[in-house]
């Protein structure tokens, strides 16, 4: 369970053709309108996650290995 500290409540101002739509959306998918802006949000997070190649660049900083060295390994499995 989420404690309330670990929450956010807020006010959002949307257009009138944003709130229609939203209304529509959400009578069709059965949700809230609280709970259709907390997907709407998950979904701009992961795509501003997936969109940041930055976050992959030094992998295997800390592996114990390098990565062409475990890249052979495997195909050796191949064989």
């Amino acid at each position: 369970m989420t404690s309330y500290d670990d929450v956010m409540r807020t006010i959002v101002e949307l257009p009138p053709t944003q709130l229609e739509a939203l209304g529509d959306l959400c009578r069709r998918e059965g949700i809230s309108r609280a709970e259709a802006v907390r997907r709407a949000v998950a979904e701009m997070l992961a795509r501003e996650r997936a969109a940041r190649p930055d976050q992959a660049f030094g992998l295997w900083r800390r592996k114990p290995t390098d990565g062409l060295t475990y890249q052979r390994k495997l195909r050796r499995e191949w064989s």
